[in-house]
C-alpha cells in the first residue's frame, strides 16, 4: 500500500504567501511619447507641403494664396 503525504507541508506554504509585502508599482512616463512625436512630425510635413504647393502655384500660374504676387515678379525679370 502507498504512503499517505503529510498535509502539514501545505499549511507552510499558505502562511509563507500571506506574508508577502503588497508592493506598488509606479510608472513614470518622461517626456511625450511615439505618437505625439509622430502627429507634430505629420503636421509640420503637411504644413510643408501646402506651402510649397502654393508658393508653386503663385509663382508658375499667378494663383494661390499666399504668393499670387511672385507670378508677375518672375514675369517681370523674364522679359528683361
Amino acid at each position: 500500500m502507498a504512503r499517505s503525504k503529510s498535509r502539514s507541508g501545505s499549511s507552510r506554504r499558505s502562511s509563507a504567501a500571506a506574508e508577502v509585502a503588497e508592493v506598488e508599482v509606479v510608472s513614470e512616463e518622461s517626456g511625450m511619447g511615439f505618437e505625439a512625436g509622430l502627429a507634430i512630425i505629420t503636421a509640420v510635413i503637411l504644413f510643408a507641403a501646402v506651402l510649397l504647393v502654393d508658393y508653386d502655384r503663385g509663382a508658375n500660374y499667378g494663383e494661390g494664396m499666399l504668393f499670387k504676387g511672385k507670378y508677375a515678379e518672375n514675369a517681370a525679370s523674364a522679359t528683361e
